[in-house]
């Protein structure tokens, strides 16, 4: 056993500047109304002693708990599973952990999770939600609402219950799927499949839109549901073959759909890309580089999504008007604003696969 080492106290600190508690407190706490100079001396006495402030007792006066919570509306199997969330989680911890806040991870494995979640946001845990990978039915943002909790929203919001609109960070899926099928067209593909994501989540329902936009009346048999997994894409693109043996593109909603049809085209003797020519959705580079071939696909900055949905919500925090933060975004890529909420750019990276 170790023995318990006693930590420098707000009286200590006081004591080692030569100034009063209140004032030490004040400094420590971010408040106004101390001279520079004292502040500078309980600056250096916090350095020297090592003392690091009480969180919940500093919660009682700044009415801020500096812990953000990250609410995925998925199973752990899936998100742990999918380098999307691993990405898109990536981004908002460095932009948490750049204003020293931190992540509260909250996953829900199903319907009975949602009011834990709820209980967990209105209990006064931390100072704001980011939540993403909801799905049409999902009840949480009418849950969230009720907490109070300001919130930042991932992927485009369906819903509307007639005040502000929701704040949220997208990608320009719809536009993304236009320039991937408008690529295979210009291919001179004619017989063009689209293997959906799942369509209760408003990404794969842009997605197929987008798909639509360019291919019009095409055959409805070359459109087949799918759910954004391997094993979804595999079952799909048997589907797509045994209704459509002449199919000679696939747009797949995602990369890992992608990654599911090109093993069912290997097993059926389809060259990819002289048989049938492919393309995905989101460049996630351990799955678009190492297949095989490597997969042309819309590149998405998943990781800037998440940076900038925390960003968004600590900017509305600090300026006490949550759920109001401003349209934009400070990253390399321009953004699209489109109301209370920030789209960003697709791109198409070429590679071997079509």
């Amino acid at each position: 056993m170790t023995e318990a080492v006693s930590r420098p106290t707000l009286e200590a600190v006081a004591a080692r500047a030569g100034v009063s508690r209140a004032t030490v407190s004040r400094v420590v706490n971010g408040g106004d109304g101390v001279r520079e100079p004292l502040a500078e001396r309980v600056r250096q006495a916090v350095e020297e002693l090592g003392y690091v402030p009480n969180q919940a007792a500093r919660s009682l006066v700044t009415k801020r708990h500096d812990a953000v919570a990250v609410v995925i509306a998925e199973p752990e199997a899936r998100v742990f599973a999918d380098p999307f969330f691993a990405l898109q989680l990536r981004g908002i911890s460095k932009e948490l952990t750049a204003h020293d806040n931190q992540l509260v991870l909250l996953l829900t494995e199903g319907r009975a999770d949602h009011a834990r979640v709820a209980r967990y946001l209105a209990g006064g845990h931390v100072d704001g939600a980011l939540v993403f990978s909801l799905h049409l039915d999902d009840p949480l943002p009418g849950l969230i609402r009720k907490a109070g909790v300001p919130t930042v929203f991932g992927g485009r919001p369906d819903w509307s219950d007639g005040g502000p609109g929701p704040v949220y960070v997208d990608s320009d899926n719809r536009g993304g799927a236009r320039e991937a099928v408008r690529h295979l067209v210009g291919l001179g593909r004619t017989r063009i499949a689209h293997i959906t994501g799942a369509l209760d989540q408003t990404s794969a329902v842009d997605r197929l839109d987008g798909y639509r936009d360019v291919m019009g009346d095409a055959d409805p048999r070359l459109v087949v549901e799918s759910d954004f997994t391997p094993g979804g894409g595999e079952r799909a693109m048997r589907e797509l073959l045994d209704r459509c043996p002449d199919v000679d593109a696939v747009f797949a909603a995602n990369d890992l759909t992608a990654l599911g049809a090109l093993r069912v085209l290997r097993e059926h003797g389809r060259r990819v890309p002289d048989d049938v020519a492919v393309i995905g959705f989101d460049d996630v580079l351990p799955v678009a580089e190492q297949a095989e071939p490597p997969l042309t696909t819309v590149r998405q900055d998943i990781e800037e999504m998440g940076r900038l949905m925390a960003r968004l919500l600590l900017r509305g925090r600090v300026g006490d008007t949550p759920g109001a933060a401003p349209a934009e975004a400070s990253g390399s890529a321009p953004a699209e604003a489109s109301g209370a909420g920030v789209v960003l750019p697709t791109t198409l990276i070429r590679r071997a696969s079509a």
